[in-house]
């Protein structure tokens, strides 16, 4: 049994906060608006395809909204989920471009090659350009689309951008985190340039406008110029809540008793986030666009905890596979839901929104084979069964593999050092490395000189390669079942490798010198040529080989470019 160390607490005084209760599992934690019995004789019909509004944040953790139980205020959010359907086993990607990728193909990772990390702002690389996007399904629908906030699905060549995958226009980022205010991004030292766009353009006129701000008052033009009687999908990324811990002062001011002081910013970035979805909904109302609508929230991934975020109860954060990494905040509001004012446990994925909206627009997918994601709105709306009964979590063949992983643990069908996760009903499997695995409970303390303090950690089962848990008696992820129930164990690696054979190789080339912001004015952007594109992207091999072919050429040009680079900032000196 695994030994389990508390630090500044006692078992009694966790008890006495709550923190070991299971009230977080009741079906909501704010009181569910009593049903007006006018509304069931009366049910919203689908008279023409609705308008889509599909919110994502950025490292949003899971405790951090008023409805779970937070000390961060989110008065818009808890009354848009508790009007509508709160999704209670919620499932995404650990980080930032896998999350964005699935949203946006309906596919899992390994169906598209982006199983390892994130797409980097150096790298020749973006989203596989034979995948038909979501917004392209919509295009197909007759909807008009647009985006706004952050990418991060690349962009070294123009084809990877959201105006070439099927977005009209886009105000937004291409990279993964930039400066709340001057859109500045660095990818290591002095590798800096700014990355805010317009469509196609750099918008060096936006500058000094507070991003959250700056996207919904977008939103709000977008409503504004457009006509409600004809359909529209408006995709709001919101740079907000991922680091750097940024925000007006006006809502700091508001936690000024938060002895933390990166939780006392993040809490007022998750509050400033909260007003932008108000005046988003306002907006909606005011330019007649709400009463046929449907408006999705998502976190992206779990919170970062040493950057103010907060996963608790749940095991693990962002970057890992245990529950704090994968399980996400996800509610539905819509006037269009049949069944409204309540919690579904039905079992969603984020892949499930690609066929769920595009079949709410009536459009096709007969022409899109292959998706790893299902149509839930009946689940969502009508309260009726979900048909996922299994997620794969990814299976990341490059990652660091587990030290004392083996094929002979994995009963000779896996290896178990090799870094993957699925849960098949009730259970879920991880092999290899999971990554950090303790559960850090919300500062409730004021003198702790770090961000956060590590309440409960684990101090054995390091030499661990397989981890089995029943998620639906066990959400904490706190019992090891994998020696009780081996069968189990055996059946889910089975499933692991029938995956596998369907997966396609890795893409995560190496970082090319060429996508330097100085040789682009200064600015992140496509910077590959259509030639240069098809050499890096050609043969198909798997990363560690194409990188040792181009190693020596790569280290040339990075050289050449580092001295031209030292000139340029000589003679700017």
């Amino acid at each position: 049994m695994a030994v389990y160390a508390l630090t500044g607490f006692s078992l009694v005084s966790l008890l006495s906060f709550g923190y070991l209760s299971w009230d977080w599992m009741k079906p909501s934690l704010v009181a569910d608006v009593a049903t007006d019995p006018m509304e069931k004789s009366l049910p919203p019909a689908f008279t023409r395809p609705p308008h889509i509004i599909f919110i994502l944040t950025d490292d949003q953790g899971y405790h951090d909204v008023g409805y779970h139980g937070s000390d961060i205020q989110t008065p818009t959010l808890d009354r848009l989920a508790a009007e509508g359907v709160k999704l209670e086993n919620y499932y995404i990607q650990p980080i930032c471009t896998p999350s964005r990728s699935q949203l946006i193909t309906g596919r899992y990772q390994i169906h598209t090659g982006l199983q390892h990390s994130i797409i980097r702002p150096r790298q020749p690389n973006c989203l596989p350009l034979d995948q038909v996007t979501l917004p392209q399904k919509l295009q197909e629908a007759g909807y008009s689309t647009h985006m706004v906030g952050k990418w991060h699905l690349g962009f070294y060549k123009k084809e990877c951008l959201p105006t070439r995958r099927g977005f009209d226009t886009f105000l937004g980022s291409l990279t993964g985190n930039v400066d709340y205010y001057t859109y500045d991004n660095c990818d290591g030292p002095g590798v800096c340039g700014y990355d805010l766009h317009e469509g196609e353009d750099v918008a060096w006129d936006q500058s000094g406008k507070y991003s959250t701000l700056l996207y919904a008052q977008r939103v709000s033009k977008i409503l504004a110029s457009h006509s409600p009687k004809e359909p529209i999908f408006i995709y709001v990324a919101f740079q907000a809540v991922h680091t750097p811990l940024q925000s007006p002062k006006e809502y700091i001011y508001r936690y000024r008793s938060m002895g933390n002081v990166a939780r006392r910013k993040y809490a007022a970035m998750v509050t400033c986030m909260d007003e932008a979805v108000k005046n988003i909904t306002w907006a909606l109302k005011k330019y007649g666009y709400y009463d046929n609508s449907v408006i999705v929230f998502s976190t992206d991934n779990g919170g970062q905890t040493f950057s103010g975020g907060s996963n608790w109860p749940l095991r693990g954060r962002k970057g890992t596979y245990w529950e704090g990494g994968v399980r996400g905040i996800g509610f539905v509001h819509s006037p269009l839901i049949k069944r409204k004012r309540r919690t579904s446990w039905a079992l969603v994925h984020i892949t499930d929104w690609y066929p769920t909206l595009v079949s709410l627009a009536r459009g096709n997918l007969s022409n899109v084979p292959g998706l790893d994601g299902y149509n839930v709105w009946p689940a969502i709306s009508e309260g009726k069964d979900s048909p996922r009964t299994e997620i794969l979590h990814n299976i990341d063949p490059l990652y660091n593999h587990a030290k004392y992983g083996s094929l002979e643990d994995g009963f000779g069908i896996w290896n178990t050092a090799v870094q993957a996760s699925i849960r098949v009903g009730e259970w879920k499997l991880l092999t290899g490395d999971p990554g950090y695995s303790d559960w850090i409970p919300p500062q409730t303390l004021t003198n702790f000189p770090g961000s956060w303090w590590n309440l409960e950690r684990l101090t054995d089962g390091l030499r661990k390669s397989v981890w089995l848990f029943n998620i639906t008696a066990d959400p904490y992820e706190r019992y090891d079942l994998s020696d009780q129930r081996p069968d189990v164990v055996r059946t889910l690696l089975m499933r692991l490798v029938h995956y596998n054979r369907t997966a396609i190789p890795v893409r995560y080339p190496a970082e090319n010198p060429r996508a330097h912001p100085d040789f682009n004015g200064g600015a992140w952007g496509p910077w590959a040529s259509e030639d240069d594109a098809e050499e890096w992207e050609g043969g198909g091999e798997p990363l560690k080989s194409r990188n040792k072919k181009k190693k020596c050429k790569i280290c040339k040009l990075r050289s050449f470019f580092r001295k031209l680079n030292t000139r340029l900032m000589s003679n700017r000196i």
